[in-house]
């Protein structure tokens, strides 16, 4: 499935499904991972079946599936050129205020 022309519901549900098959992969029934990630079982139903969650559901069921290093290029800035390279470094630069001169 192409992400990018899809939907909201359609990334959604595509998430879901892809997290059920890796949980089927690993052979663990529904409840065992429920109960290894801390979550309902109706949590976990609902992410593998509509892929409505919280972040915070998603991330537990992911990383108790042993997925964490999955995330890790999720939202990585990707760098294509040397100027654009230069401005990202520039953007990460903590800018603090001047300091203001008490009379």
């Amino acid at each position: 499935m192409v992400l990018y022309f899809s939907s909201t519901d359609e990334i959604l549900q595509a998430l879901g499904q892809r997290l059920r098959v890796q949980r089927l992969a690993q052979g663990l029934p529904q409840h065992e991972l429920a109960k290894m990630a801390g979550l309902s079982l109706g949590a976990l139903r609902k992410l593998e079946g509509s892929g409505q969650s919280s972040l915070e559901t998603l991330v537990r069921a992911v990383r108790a599936l042993g997925l964490a290093d999955e995330l890790e290029s999720l939202f990585a800035l990707k760098r294509q050129s040397i100027a654009q390279m230069e401005q990202a470094e520039a953007a990460t630069r903590r800018r603090r205020a001047p300091h203001r001169k008490r009379s």
